[in-house]
């Protein structure tokens, strides 16, 4: 894999096209024309490096094509650049730090890639950072989200029991993630009701959000009395990148 961050934002045709998630076999033919890879995957300033693994292991459980950049690589691609992908990945992190650490060039280029046609998946972090986060937001959604009411007793970490909207309730890893009341159509909510997972259009483009960690391995569980739940989270993270790649709705609540 080679990261979007070692190569100038001009050749940006020549870094889609060096995915090291395939196998080298896959690879096309030295003649053939170059294919983007359809995911970027934000692992700059702000994110958490160990769900940047997480999601990179999803990613490449499923062999979908992806590169990832850093803060500086991000900010030097334009909205025309940015939409040569089909999916911005944002996971989780610090919401805050990751604001602070992009331009504000760069924030509205991602509005305005996903208004032209780029879908977003945003994760906790990356979910807070869509919205109207005065931390230099994306500001997808016109909403500032909020942290879950875990929050204020002092919790940091737990497994949260969610109900989606095929009505499968399952545990799954939050972590000082937010409850996203007021925008798109609710996936998936926590126990007290309030959303924990919704889906919605921002112009030609389709937006996924999550306040919970469903890609989180079991490993991150330990000791939170959630024996296995990875299993069933996981297949639901992998539902929503799906979904969040092609664009399409999922049963909401």
């Amino acid at each position: 894999m080679k990261e979007l961050s070692q190569l100038a934002a001009g050749a940006l045709l020549a870094v889609v096209a060096l995915v090291g998630c395939q196998p080298r076999a896959e690879q096309p033919a030295a003649s053939a024309a170059p294919t983007p890879a359809p995911i970027l995957l934000f692992d700059g300033t702000g994110t958490s490096p160990n769900d940047v693994v997480a999601v990179r292991a999803l990613l490449d459980r499923e062999k979908l094509r992806y590169v990832t950049a850093d803060s500086a690589a991000l900010d030097r691609l334009t909205t025309q650049q940015l939409g040569q992908f089909d999916l911005l990945i944002i996971p989780g992190g610090n919401f805050e730090e990751m604001g602070k650490a992009l331009k504000p060039a760069t924030t509205a280029a991602i509005r305005a890639a996903v208004q032209g046609g780029v879908n977003y998946l945003g994760i906790c972090a990356g979910a807070f950072i869509a919205g109207d986060s005065p931390y230099n937001g994306i500001n997808l959604t016109g909403k500032r989200f909020g942290f879950h009411a875990e929050s204020e007793t002092g919790v940091r970490k737990t497994a949260v029991r969610l109900e989606n909207g095929d009505g499968t309730r399952f545990k799954t890893y939050w972590e000082d993630g937010p409850e996203l009341s007021g925008w798109g159509t609710v996936l998936a909510q926590y126990q007290d009701d309030t959303p924990a997972v919704v889906q919605g259009k921002v112009g030609a483009g389709w937006v996924v959000l999550t306040g919970v960690h469903l890609e989180a391995p079991q490993n991150w569980y330990d000791g939170l009395d959630a024996p296995d739940a990875a299993v069933t989270s996981t297949a639901y993270a992998l539902e929503l990148i799906h979904a969040a790649l092609n664009g399409e709705a999922l049963p909401y609540l």
